[in-house]
Protein backbone atom coordinates (compact mmCIF):
# COMPACT_ATOMS: atom_id res chain seq x y z
CA UNK A 1 0.00 0.00 0.00
CA UNK A 2 1.36 3.43 -1.01
CA UNK A 3 2.33 5.95 1.66
CA UNK A 4 0.07 8.97 1.93
CA UNK A 5 1.60 12.47 1.72
CA UNK A 6 -0.11 15.84 2.09
CA UNK A 7 1.51 18.53 -0.06
CA UNK A 8 1.08 22.26 0.64
CA UNK A 9 0.08 23.17 -2.91
CA UNK A 10 -0.04 26.64 -4.48
CA UNK A 11 -0.22 25.61 -8.14
CA UNK A 12 3.12 27.21 -8.93
CA UNK A 13 6.08 25.53 -10.59
CA UNK A 14 7.75 24.14 -7.47
CA UNK A 15 4.66 22.51 -5.98
CA UNK A 16 3.52 21.30 -9.43
CA UNK A 17 6.86 19.53 -9.78
CA UNK A 18 6.43 18.05 -6.30
CA UNK A 19 3.10 16.42 -7.21
CA UNK A 20 4.59 14.61 -10.21
CA UNK A 21 7.83 13.72 -8.48
CA UNK A 22 6.19 12.38 -5.32
CA UNK A 23 3.68 10.38 -7.36
CA UNK A 24 5.83 8.96 -10.15
CA UNK A 25 9.31 8.78 -8.63
CA UNK A 26 8.57 7.98 -5.00
CA UNK A 27 5.23 6.24 -5.44
CA UNK A 28 3.32 8.31 -2.89
CA UNK A 29 -0.42 8.82 -2.79
CA UNK A 30 -0.50 12.62 -2.99
CA UNK A 31 -3.15 14.71 -1.25
CA UNK A 32 -2.80 18.40 -2.16
CA UNK A 33 -4.09 21.19 0.07
CA UNK A 34 -4.10 24.97 -0.14
CA UNK A 35 -4.70 27.08 2.97
CA UNK A 36 -6.35 30.32 1.91
CA UNK A 37 -5.73 33.26 4.23
CA UNK A 38 -7.67 35.68 2.05
CA UNK A 39 -5.34 36.18 -0.91
CA UNK A 40 -7.13 33.99 -3.48
CA UNK A 41 -10.39 34.54 -5.38
CA UNK A 42 -12.88 31.71 -5.94
CA UNK A 43 -11.78 31.54 -9.58
CA UNK A 44 -8.12 31.22 -8.60
CA UNK A 45 -8.90 28.50 -6.07
CA UNK A 46 -10.91 26.56 -8.67
CA UNK A 47 -8.00 26.82 -11.14
CA UNK A 48 -5.53 25.57 -8.51
CA UNK A 49 -7.76 22.59 -7.75
CA UNK A 50 -8.08 21.73 -11.44
CA UNK A 51 -4.30 21.89 -11.81
CA UNK A 52 -3.78 19.58 -8.83
CA UNK A 53 -5.98 16.87 -10.32
CA UNK A 54 -4.36 17.23 -13.76
CA UNK A 55 -0.99 16.62 -12.14
CA UNK A 56 -2.21 13.42 -10.53
CA UNK A 57 -3.32 14.33 -7.02
CA UNK A 58 -5.61 11.73 -5.46
CA UNK A 59 -7.48 14.37 -3.49
CA UNK A 60 -7.39 18.16 -3.18
CA UNK A 61 -8.60 20.31 -0.30
CA UNK A 62 -9.16 24.06 -0.08
CA UNK A 63 -8.83 25.13 3.54
CA UNK A 64 -10.36 28.58 4.13
CA UNK A 65 -8.75 29.98 7.26
CA UNK A 66 -9.24 33.70 6.54
CA UNK A 67 -11.44 34.41 9.57
CA UNK A 68 -9.17 32.35 11.82
CA UNK A 69 -6.16 34.26 10.50
CA UNK A 70 -7.85 37.52 11.48
CA UNK A 71 -8.96 36.33 14.91
CA UNK A 72 -5.66 34.73 15.89
CA UNK A 73 -3.14 37.07 14.26
CA UNK A 74 -4.25 40.22 12.43
CA UNK A 75 -6.36 41.38 15.37
CA UNK A 76 -3.34 41.34 17.68
CA UNK A 77 -1.08 42.95 15.10
CA UNK A 78 -3.54 45.86 14.98
CA UNK A 79 -3.77 46.00 18.79
CA UNK A 80 0.03 46.24 18.86
CA UNK A 81 0.39 48.49 15.79
CA UNK A 82 2.94 45.91 14.63
CA UNK A 83 5.28 47.03 11.85
CA UNK A 84 8.52 45.12 11.46
CA UNK A 85 11.45 47.54 11.53
CA UNK A 86 8.82 50.27 11.76
CA UNK A 87 7.87 49.62 8.13
CA UNK A 88 6.42 46.24 7.19
CA UNK A 89 3.00 45.00 8.43
CA UNK A 90 4.29 41.38 8.54
CA UNK A 91 2.08 40.28 5.67
CA UNK A 92 3.30 37.05 4.07
CA UNK A 93 5.37 35.95 7.07
CA UNK A 94 2.35 35.89 9.39
CA UNK A 95 0.24 34.07 6.79
CA UNK A 96 2.73 31.22 6.42
CA UNK A 97 2.44 30.16 10.06
CA UNK A 98 -1.32 29.76 9.78
CA UNK A 99 -1.07 28.04 6.43
CA UNK A 100 1.42 25.59 7.92
CA UNK A 101 -0.83 24.93 10.93
CA UNK A 102 -3.84 24.28 8.67
CA UNK A 103 -1.85 21.95 6.39
CA UNK A 104 -0.45 19.83 9.21
CA UNK A 105 -3.87 19.62 10.88
CA UNK A 106 -5.34 18.37 7.59
CA UNK A 107 -2.48 15.86 7.27
CA UNK A 108 -3.38 14.46 10.71
CA UNK A 109 -7.07 14.30 9.81
CA UNK A 110 -6.47 12.21 6.65
CA UNK A 111 -3.92 9.99 8.37
CA UNK A 112 -0.94 11.06 6.28
CA UNK A 113 2.43 9.39 6.72
CA UNK A 114 4.28 12.45 5.41
CA UNK A 115 3.81 16.15 4.75
CA UNK A 116 5.58 18.09 2.00
CA UNK A 117 6.13 21.68 0.88
CA UNK A 118 7.84 23.33 -2.07
CA UNK A 119 10.00 25.90 -0.27
CA UNK A 120 13.56 26.36 -1.47
CA UNK A 121 16.59 26.55 0.83
CA UNK A 122 17.08 30.29 0.38
CA UNK A 123 14.20 31.85 2.33
CA UNK A 124 12.25 32.06 5.57
CA UNK A 125 9.28 29.92 4.57
CA UNK A 126 11.18 26.64 4.81
CA UNK A 127 11.77 27.31 8.52
CA UNK A 128 8.18 28.37 9.13
CA UNK A 129 6.77 25.22 7.54
CA UNK A 130 9.32 22.81 9.02
CA UNK A 131 9.16 24.21 12.53
CA UNK A 132 5.35 24.25 12.64
CA UNK A 133 5.13 20.72 11.24
CA UNK A 134 7.67 19.40 13.74
CA UNK A 135 5.96 21.01 16.73
CA UNK A 136 2.40 20.01 15.82
CA UNK A 137 3.10 16.54 14.43
CA UNK A 138 6.61 15.25 15.23
CA UNK A 139 5.52 11.75 14.14
CA UNK A 140 4.90 12.86 10.53
CA UNK A 141 7.87 12.87 8.15
CA UNK A 142 8.66 16.09 6.27
CA UNK A 143 9.58 15.87 2.57
CA UNK A 144 11.03 18.81 0.62
CA UNK A 145 12.06 17.76 -2.92
CA UNK A 146 12.72 21.26 -4.26
CA UNK A 147 15.02 22.17 -1.38
CA UNK A 148 16.80 18.82 -1.10
CA UNK A 149 17.47 18.43 -4.82
CA UNK A 150 18.53 22.07 -5.46
CA UNK A 151 16.60 22.21 -8.72
CA UNK A 152 16.54 24.87 -11.43
CA UNK A 153 13.37 26.22 -13.02
CA UNK A 154 14.43 24.77 -16.37
CA UNK A 155 14.84 21.29 -14.89
CA UNK A 156 11.40 21.38 -13.27
CA UNK A 157 9.69 22.65 -16.43
CA UNK A 158 11.36 20.00 -18.62
CA UNK A 159 10.56 17.28 -16.08
CA UNK A 160 6.86 18.16 -16.23
CA UNK A 161 6.85 18.44 -20.04
CA UNK A 162 8.45 15.02 -20.41
CA UNK A 163 5.61 13.58 -18.35
CA UNK A 164 2.90 15.19 -20.41
CA UNK A 165 2.13 18.20 -18.24
CA UNK A 166 2.38 21.58 -19.96
CA UNK A 167 1.40 24.88 -18.37
CA UNK A 168 2.41 28.52 -18.60
CA UNK A 169 5.27 28.75 -16.12
CA UNK A 170 6.68 31.89 -17.68
CA UNK A 171 8.66 33.63 -14.99
CA UNK A 172 7.03 36.98 -14.43
CA UNK A 173 9.20 40.05 -14.12
CA UNK A 174 7.92 40.48 -10.58
CA UNK A 175 6.98 37.92 -7.95
CA UNK A 176 3.64 38.84 -6.37
CA UNK A 177 2.30 37.32 -3.13
CA UNK A 178 -1.15 38.74 -2.53
CA UNK A 179 -2.78 38.45 0.88
CA UNK A 180 -5.46 39.97 3.09
CA UNK A 181 -2.84 41.81 5.16
CA UNK A 182 -0.75 43.15 2.27
CA UNK A 183 0.92 42.11 -0.97
CA UNK A 184 4.67 41.53 -1.31
CA UNK A 185 6.47 42.42 -4.54
CA UNK A 186 9.88 41.00 -5.44
CA UNK A 187 11.96 41.76 -8.51
CA UNK A 188 15.46 42.43 -9.75
CA UNK A 189 15.44 45.83 -8.01
CA UNK A 190 14.86 44.30 -4.58
CA UNK A 191 18.15 42.42 -4.92
CA UNK A 192 20.13 45.67 -5.06
CA UNK A 193 20.47 48.03 -2.12
CA UNK A 194 20.61 51.15 -4.28
CA UNK A 195 17.44 50.49 -6.31
CA UNK A 196 13.70 50.63 -5.71
CA UNK A 197 10.64 49.25 -7.48
CA UNK A 198 9.25 51.15 -10.47
CA UNK A 199 5.63 52.28 -10.59
CA UNK A 200 4.48 49.48 -12.91
CA UNK A 201 5.70 46.79 -10.48
CA UNK A 202 2.84 47.45 -8.04
CA UNK A 203 -0.36 45.47 -8.68
CA UNK A 204 -2.59 48.38 -7.64
CA UNK A 205 -2.05 51.40 -9.84
CA UNK A 206 -2.87 54.97 -8.82
CA UNK A 207 -6.19 55.92 -10.44
CA UNK A 208 -7.61 58.44 -7.94
CA UNK A 209 -6.82 62.10 -8.53
CA UNK A 210 -8.73 64.09 -5.92
CA UNK A 211 -8.85 64.05 -2.12
CA UNK A 212 -11.26 61.76 -0.31
CA UNK A 213 -12.28 61.49 3.33
CA UNK A 214 -12.23 58.06 4.95
CA UNK A 215 -13.67 57.36 8.40
CA UNK A 216 -12.57 54.19 10.20
CA UNK A 217 -14.46 53.18 13.34
CA UNK A 218 -13.04 51.00 16.11
CA UNK A 219 -14.69 49.20 19.02
CA UNK A 220 -12.24 48.03 21.70
CA UNK A 221 -9.40 48.21 19.20
CA UNK A 222 -11.08 46.24 16.41
CA UNK A 223 -12.21 47.82 13.15
CA UNK A 224 -16.00 48.00 13.14
CA UNK A 225 -17.14 50.59 10.58
CA UNK A 226 -15.89 52.08 7.32
CA UNK A 227 -17.45 55.41 6.34
CA UNK A 228 -20.32 54.73 8.71
CA UNK A 229 -21.10 51.25 7.34
CA UNK A 230 -20.96 48.58 10.05
CA UNK A 231 -19.32 45.24 9.23
CA UNK A 232 -20.10 42.03 11.09
CA UNK A 233 -17.01 40.49 9.51
CA UNK A 234 -13.74 42.25 10.28
CA UNK A 235 -12.29 40.65 7.15
CA UNK A 236 -14.91 42.41 5.03
CA UNK A 237 -14.13 45.70 6.79
CA UNK A 238 -10.44 45.32 5.93
CA UNK A 239 -11.34 44.62 2.31
CA UNK A 240 -13.58 47.68 2.24
CA UNK A 241 -10.67 49.91 3.34
CA UNK A 242 -8.43 48.24 0.76
CA UNK A 243 -10.93 48.87 -2.04
CA UNK A 244 -11.10 52.57 -1.19
CA UNK A 245 -7.43 53.25 -0.44
CA UNK A 246 -5.61 51.04 -2.97
CA UNK A 247 -6.55 53.33 -5.87
CA UNK A 248 -4.52 56.06 -4.14
CA UNK A 249 -1.35 53.93 -4.08
CA UNK A 250 -1.18 54.25 -0.29
CA UNK A 251 0.86 51.75 1.75
CA UNK A 252 3.74 51.24 -0.67
CA UNK A 253 7.21 50.80 0.76
CA UNK A 254 10.37 48.71 0.75
CA UNK A 255 11.16 46.46 3.72
CA UNK A 256 14.75 45.62 4.61
CA UNK A 257 15.26 43.16 7.45
CA UNK A 258 17.09 40.20 8.89
CA UNK A 259 15.87 36.80 7.78
CA UNK A 260 15.54 33.77 10.05
CA UNK A 261 18.44 32.11 8.24
CA UNK A 262 20.82 34.97 9.03
CA UNK A 263 21.08 37.00 5.84
CA UNK A 264 19.47 40.36 5.14
CA UNK A 265 16.53 40.42 2.78
CA UNK A 266 14.64 43.10 0.89
CA UNK A 267 11.10 43.08 -0.45
CA UNK A 268 8.68 45.67 -1.77
CA UNK A 269 5.06 45.70 -0.70
CA UNK A 270 1.75 47.47 -1.00
CA UNK A 271 -0.61 47.35 1.96
CA UNK A 272 -3.17 50.13 1.79
CA UNK A 273 -5.62 48.69 4.32
CA UNK A 274 -3.05 47.44 6.86
CA UNK A 275 -1.08 50.68 6.89
CA UNK A 276 -4.17 52.88 7.19
CA UNK A 277 -5.84 50.71 9.82
CA UNK A 278 -2.68 50.58 11.94
CA UNK A 279 -2.07 54.32 11.53
CA UNK A 280 -5.67 55.17 12.45
CA UNK A 281 -5.66 52.75 15.38
CA UNK A 282 -2.39 54.11 16.78
CA UNK A 283 -3.73 57.66 16.35
CA UNK A 284 -6.87 56.77 18.34
CA UNK A 285 -4.74 55.18 21.07
CA UNK A 286 -2.84 58.44 21.53
CA UNK A 287 -6.10 60.02 22.66
CA UNK A 288 -7.49 57.12 24.69
CA UNK A 289 -4.58 55.36 26.43
CA UNK A 290 -2.37 56.51 29.28
CA UNK A 291 1.28 57.38 28.70
CA UNK A 292 2.55 54.17 30.27
CA UNK A 293 -0.02 51.98 28.51
CA UNK A 294 1.32 53.24 25.21
CA UNK A 295 4.95 52.86 26.26
CA UNK A 296 4.75 49.28 27.54
CA UNK A 297 2.40 48.15 24.81
CA UNK A 298 4.95 49.33 22.22
CA UNK A 299 7.66 47.24 23.91
CA UNK A 300 5.73 43.96 23.98
CA UNK A 301 4.18 44.54 20.53
CA UNK A 302 7.64 44.84 19.04
CA UNK A 303 8.52 41.45 20.54
CA UNK A 304 5.22 40.01 19.31
CA UNK A 305 6.06 41.01 15.74
CA UNK A 306 9.56 39.59 16.08
CA UNK A 307 8.32 36.22 17.36
CA UNK A 308 5.66 36.08 14.66
CA UNK A 309 8.22 36.73 11.92
CA UNK A 310 10.67 34.23 13.41
CA UNK A 311 8.10 31.37 13.34
CA UNK A 312 7.62 31.41 17.12
CA UNK A 313 3.84 31.89 17.07
CA UNK A 314 3.28 28.67 19.03
CA UNK A 315 5.49 29.75 21.94
CA UNK A 316 3.25 30.21 25.02
CA UNK A 317 4.69 33.67 25.63
CA UNK A 318 2.69 34.80 22.58
CA UNK A 319 -0.55 34.02 24.44
CA UNK A 320 0.74 36.08 27.38
CA UNK A 321 1.47 39.06 25.11
CA UNK A 322 -1.93 38.69 23.43
CA UNK A 323 -3.62 38.84 26.84
CA UNK A 324 -1.92 42.15 27.60
CA UNK A 325 -2.68 43.58 24.16
CA UNK A 326 -6.34 42.57 24.45
CA UNK A 327 -6.72 44.15 27.89
CA UNK A 328 -5.10 47.37 26.67
CA UNK A 329 -7.91 47.90 24.13
CA UNK A 330 -10.75 48.32 26.63
CA UNK A 331 -11.09 52.06 25.90
CA UNK A 332 -9.86 52.16 22.29
CA UNK A 333 -13.26 52.97 20.82
CA UNK A 334 -14.00 55.79 18.41
CA UNK A 335 -13.92 57.03 14.83
CA UNK A 336 -10.80 58.29 13.06
CA UNK A 337 -11.02 60.56 10.04
CA UNK A 338 -8.33 60.25 7.37
CA UNK A 339 -7.84 62.36 4.25
CA UNK A 340 -6.61 60.33 1.28
CA UNK A 341 -4.52 61.74 -1.56
CA UNK A 342 -2.52 60.05 -4.32
CA UNK A 343 0.45 58.35 -2.57
CA UNK A 344 -0.24 60.04 0.79
CA UNK A 345 -2.73 60.53 3.60
CA UNK A 346 -3.35 62.77 6.62
CA UNK A 347 -4.77 61.72 9.99
CA UNK A 348 -7.31 64.47 10.65
CA UNK A 349 -8.80 63.76 14.07
CA UNK A 350 -10.85 61.44 16.27
CA UNK A 351 -14.25 61.27 17.89
CA UNK A 352 -14.34 59.17 21.07
CA UNK A 353 -16.11 59.24 24.42
CA UNK A 354 -12.81 57.98 25.88
CA UNK A 355 -10.84 60.97 24.53
CA UNK A 356 -8.50 61.99 27.37
CA UNK A 357 -8.01 65.45 25.86
CA UNK A 358 -11.63 66.22 26.73
CA UNK A 359 -11.05 66.82 30.41
CA UNK A 360 -12.19 69.18 33.15
CA UNK A 361 -8.60 69.48 34.38
CA UNK A 362 -7.38 71.91 31.74
CA UNK A 363 -6.37 72.50 28.15
CA UNK A 364 -2.72 72.15 27.14
CA UNK A 365 -1.09 75.53 26.60
CA UNK A 366 -4.33 77.37 27.35
CA UNK A 367 -5.74 77.11 30.85
CA UNK A 368 -5.28 75.00 34.01
CA UNK A 369 -8.29 74.29 36.21
CA UNK A 370 -7.08 71.67 38.67
CA UNK A 371 -3.84 73.23 39.99
CA UNK A 372 -2.35 76.59 40.88
CA UNK A 373 0.90 78.27 39.95
CA UNK A 374 2.29 77.45 43.41
CA UNK A 375 1.40 73.77 42.90
CA UNK A 376 3.55 73.71 39.77
CA UNK A 377 6.43 75.49 41.48
CA UNK A 378 6.45 72.90 44.28
CA UNK A 379 6.12 70.01 41.83
CA UNK A 380 9.08 71.11 39.71
CA UNK A 381 11.20 71.78 42.81
CA UNK A 382 10.70 68.21 44.06
CA UNK A 383 11.14 66.81 40.56
CA UNK A 384 14.50 68.57 40.26
CA UNK A 385 15.94 67.05 43.45
CA UNK A 386 17.59 63.89 42.00
CA UNK A 387 19.53 65.83 39.36
CA UNK A 388 20.37 68.70 41.71
CA UNK A 389 21.89 66.13 44.10
CA UNK A 390 23.80 64.45 41.26
CA UNK A 391 25.34 67.65 39.87
CA UNK A 392 26.15 68.97 43.35
CA UNK A 393 28.06 65.75 44.02
CA UNK A 394 29.89 66.10 40.68
CA UNK A 395 30.91 69.65 41.60
CA UNK A 396 32.29 68.51 44.99
CA UNK A 397 34.43 65.96 43.21
CA UNK A 398 35.82 68.53 40.78
CA UNK A 399 33.96 67.27 37.74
Amino acid sequence: MSKKVVLAFSGGLDTSFCVKYLTEELGYEVYTAIANTGGFSDEELASIEERAYRLGAKQHATLDITEEYYERSIKYMVFGNVLRNGTYPISVSSERIFQAMAIIQYAKEVGADCVAHGSTGAGNDQVRFDLTFQIMAPEIEIITPTRDMTLTREYEINYLKERGYVADFTKLEYSINKGLWGTSVGGKETLHSEQTLPEHAYPSQVTAESEESLKIGFVKGEISTVNGVEYASKVDAIRAVEAIASKYGIGRDMHIGDTIIGIKGRVGFEAAAPMLIIAAHKFLEKFTLSKWQQYWKDQVANWYGMFLHEAQYLDPVMRDIEAMLLHSQENVTGVVEVTLRPLSYTLVGVESSFDLMKTDFGEYGEVNKAWSADDVKGFTKIMANPLKIYYNNQKKNGK
